[in-house]
């Protein structure tokens, strides 16, 4: 029986062959490679300093911006911040845990601003090294075939006694390419130019413009300070931090460094507009405080407006809001004053239906509170409730409900001047069983039921919101914001191109290559082939209208 041939036996499989098979896997990929806990940190920092990182980072940065825009901040309104936190429960909870109402000074957005700013440096440092190299080198040579360059032209070199040599036609092409901004260097058979250097150093001022306005901003965050006061009309703010409403200071902020002087509100003048129709009825149309400045030097007063903040010893003052203050006054059943004085009212729409609280806990035999809605120009919908029907001081009317018990402000805990803590205290009561309150006009007096004393609403003042920002090195934003525009102006409309001019047997080559977008190089070729045409020609035949016009091929 014979053996069958080695053709017919079947296939055998080395070990080698299949270990490179099972190294490769089910689709016959090799795998990555193990670069290490080095290589991968290597690996990281080389794509965090490419430029498309640092885009991807401003962008980012910019869109976790976003929320400081859209939900109010603490640092600016914190009374705003509370009641939005009280009006959506659990989802306000949420939003402060994850410090939406900090957003400028949150762990997420610092950590953005952090990598931003080193993939800034590790991304402008090599650059500018290898710019600086570039620029101290020759333009390159001619290539060896410059019919493949994005632009090309030929021009035939003329012969005869009368005629331009090659090294004039070259040394007119040297000093025709100088004079259009080209740096450039005279070889043997050829002149090398390249011109659009500023591309890429307006390109570096740009990005070191971008960096330098990051440290500005943090530089400001860390020494500067913010601090909010509500200032009702004849109150005077005393510039010092317990004076302030709330107050935001820089980590390196040093509170013996706050200038000393005093604002006083003498007047605020609203009016909104009620002539218009549509959605522009009730609109406001102008916001002026006139304030008096005092500072141990001199006096002096402003009148301060919406986006139109003054500077005032190195701070701006910016006019951020106003309102309504009902000035309130509660006696206690034998007649004594409990309390006394304005009480700020926060808006809550457009036609300025506000809402406060009055605390009275002087008050005998039970402390009281207060809270209550003030409609400025009252008026009734279809159902019959009282609604505001105007933001002006028309026909106002105080709202109130008394409740009696402990305020809890003995507790330790801090409370907000904008809520009554009615966990612990009772509605008071009227006469016919039924929850007492008080509506009440300027000048009206309620008693409050179970020997309680009296509440009085004497008047209505109007307040501002005022916001006072010190930033000390905001005086260094103009100048870098200036740089970035500039820089980026010439990123933009600068372009970097190289042009070869080389006389090749009887005729002469212009090419030229555009490094990035270009438009205009082909036109700076042929302008340049016109010159050299010209300059080719015998001088009497020089004229454009002669028939003997070279012939000028191009590709």
């Amino acid at each position: 029986m014979e053996k069958p041939s080695q053709a017919s036996q079947p296939p055998t499989t080395s070990k080698a062959t299949k270990g490179a098979k099972g190294a490769k896997g089910a689709k016959g990929r090799a795998p990555a490679a193990d670069i290490g806990f080095v290589g991968m940190l290597r690996w990281a920092w080389r794509q965090l300093t490419t430029m498309r990182a640092a885009l991807i980072l401003l962008l980012v940065l910019a869109l976790a911006a976003i929320p400081g825009s859209l939900l109010p901040q603490r640092n600016q309104d914190p009374g705003a911040v509370s009641t939005f936190i009280e009006e959506n429960g659990a989802w306000g909870e949420f939003l402060d845990t994850v410090q939406l109402f900090d957003v400028y000074t949150s762990v997420w957005f610092s950590a953005v601003y952090i990598l931003l700013m080193v993939s800034l440096v590790g991304c402008i440092i090599p650059r500018t090294k290898h710019h600086f190299q570039a620029m101290r080198q020759a333009p390159p040579k001619a290539p060896r075939r410059l019919t493949r360059m994005s632009a090309y032209r030929t021009t035939p070199l003329a012969t005869g006694a009368q005629q331009r040599t090659a090294e004039e036609l070259l040394e007119t092409a040297h000093e025709q390419l100088k004079k259009s901004g080209y740096r450039t260097v005279r070889n043997e058979d050829h002149i090398a130019a390249e011109r659009g250097y500023l591309k890429e150093t307006g390109n570096l001022v740009f990005h070191v413009s971008i960096l330098a306005t990051v440290i500005i901003m943090a530089m400001g965050g860390l020494f500067g300070y913010s601090g909010q006061r509500v200032l009702v009309e004849g109150d005077t703010f005393s510039h010092s931090l317990v004076s302030y409403d709330s107050f935001e200071p820089g980590t390196f902020f040093d509170a013996n460094s706050l200038p000393e002087f005093r604002l006083t509100l003498d007047d605020l003048e609203t009016r909104f507009d009620d002539e218009a129709t549509g959605a522009q009825f009730g609109q406001p149309r102008q916001f002026d405080a006139d304030v008096t400045l005092n500072t141990p030097e001199e006096e002096t007063s402003f009148v301060l407006r919406p986006n139109e903040p003054v500077r005032v010893e190195g701070s701006n003052i910016y006019l951020i809001g106003n309102g309504y203050a009902p000035v309130i006054t509660a006696r206690n059943a034998n007649g004594d004053v409990t309390y006394s004085g304005p009480v700020v009212f926060l808006p809550q729409d457009g036609v300025y239906t506000s809402t406060g609280v009055v605390k009275v806990p002087d008050a005998s035999p039970d402390q009281l509170g207060f809270g209550g809605v003030l409609l400025p120009t009252t008026g009734r919908n279809d159902s019959g409730e009282l609604i505001s029907t105007f933001a002006e001081l028309r026909n106002p009317l105080l709202v109130m409900d008394a409740y009696r018990g402990d305020l809890g402000l003995d507790s330790g805990a801090p409370q907000s001047v904008y809520q009554l803590e009615s966990d612990s205290m009772e509605q008071l009561v009227g006469d016919d069983g039924q929850p007492f309150q008080m509506v009440m006009q300027p000048g009206d007096t309620a008693e409050l039921p179970d020997g309680h004393g009296s509440v009085t609403f004497e008047e209505i003042r109007k307040y501002a919101a005022l916001d006072v920002h010190h930033d000390p090195v905001q005086v260094w934003m103009l100048p870098f914001m200036a740089l970035l525009f500039g820089g980026l102006s010439l990123t933009l409309f600068v372009a970097r191109r190289r042009v070869w001019v080389r006389v090749s047997g009887d005729q002469v080559e212009i090419a030229g290559l555009a490094r990035g977008e270009d438009p205009r190089v082909d036109e700076a070729v042929e302008e340049l082939t016109q010159v050299l045409s010209l300059e080719s020609l015998e001088p009497e035949s020089a004229d454009p209208d002669a028939d003997s016009a070279p012939n000028r091929s191009g590709k």
